[in-house]
């Protein structure tokens, strides 16, 4: 089995400390910025960063449904790191100031890959689509924070 990884990253425009608060607030901002793919969003404890365990159900593909229970820790400052319980994925945000009232975010998703050809096909694909989930999710943050 390979690692798979998929990143992504944008500008915003607002500075790093309300980019980290709006996605460190699971119990409110959060579930605003998730885009079709996520479904059945709960935060089971905690809702503000780290301690937070939330739930719900990620649809990468037509055929294929991550159920995920994710425990979320504050490693650094500008960190937030969301580990499932199900599986070894683990999703990883920084927050960084990026010039006067700006903000670069980056988003990275690690996991153990399957092997042989479909492994290739998920190592292949797998980042691509998860790339546009998360810009999706991006552009969302952008809209909450940039009022």
């Amino acid at each position: 089995m390979a690692q798979v990884e998929a990143t992504t990253e944008r500008i915003v425009a607002a500075d790093a400390e309300t980019v980290f608060d709006a996605l460190a607030d699971y119990s409110g901002t959060r579930a605003k910025l998730l885009p079709e793919q996520f479904s059945e969003y709960e935060v089971r404890e905690g809702g503000d960063g780290e301690g937070t365990l939330v739930h719900w159900k990620l649809q990468a593909t037509s055929k294929r449904v991550r159920d995920c229970l994710l425990e979320v820790s504050e490693p650094t400052d500008g960190e937030l790191v969301e580990k499932d319980r199900n599986s070894s994925m683990v999703t990883t945000w920084r927050v960084t100031p990026a010039g006067e009232g700006r903000s670069r975010v980056v988003v990275t998703t690690t996991w153990a890959g399957a092997g042989g050809i479909g492994g290739f096909f998920e190592r292949t694909f797998a980042p691509k689509g998860l790339g546009r989930i998360y810009d999706a999710m991006l552009t969302k943050l952008a809209a909450e924070v940039e009022k």
